[in-house]
């Protein structure tokens, strides 16, 4: 179902009208905030080539990290659905939080309390300042739907999610579906 106000929680889904946008062609973006002041996003379907422990050695796993966004590409976001293990979380909506206590995340993951199905990682964010989506969302650069995955949204495959998205939209985007990436590669 989509929709044409965005929401905390909702899902902002990249319109195939911004193929060649390199931060955001083809995303899925789990917008974690939205106040009149702007709104700020996580992309989930773009794995990076590192892990955890590659950007924080002391975390002793391989959970993948993905691109967040084009904004703070140096800091390390996370989302997850563990509150109640992760002090200072702040909720997002339908079982999702966002930051906390990392060092208690450090501890959780090495005593394997926790694992990939519980939290997703991110270096960057998207952000936008007030009436920025508001200004694409009206120039089809996005469509905003609900997140019916809730809190499994975390344990999503990101390899086919814009496209699964794409025929659940049906019609015209069905056929964006199979088209490849880089139209000039045709």
């Amino acid at each position: 179902m989509t929709t044409s106000k965005p929401k905390k929680g909702d899902l902002l889904i990249a319109e195939p009208a911004i193929i060649g946008d390199v931060s955001f062609n083809r995303s899925v973006v789990l917008l974690a905030d939205h106040t009149q002041e702007g709104s700020i996003g996580f992309i989930l379907n773009k794995p990076l080539e590192y892990s955890i422990n590659d950007l924080v050695p002391e975390v002793e796993a391989n959970f993948k990290v993905y691109n967040g966004g084009p904004v703070e590409q140096d800091n390390l976001y996370f989302i997850h659905k563990v509150p109640q293990l992760i002090p200072n979380s702040i909720e997002i909506s339908l079982g999702i939080f966002w930051g906390g206590d990392f060092s208690k995340v450090a501890e959780l993951i090495s005593d394997e309390t926790i694992n990939e199905n519980d939290i997703r990682f991110f270096l960057g964010y998207s952000g936008w300042d007030t009436n920025q989506l508001e200004s694409e969302l009206k120039a089809n650069s996005w469509l905003v739907t609900e997140n019916v995955y809730k809190k499994n949204i975390i344990e999503k495959d990101y390899e086919f999610f814009w496209k699964e998205k794409m025929l659940e939209l049906g019609g015209e985007y069905s056929i964006w579906s199979n088209a490849p990436e880089n139209p000039s590669y045709n």
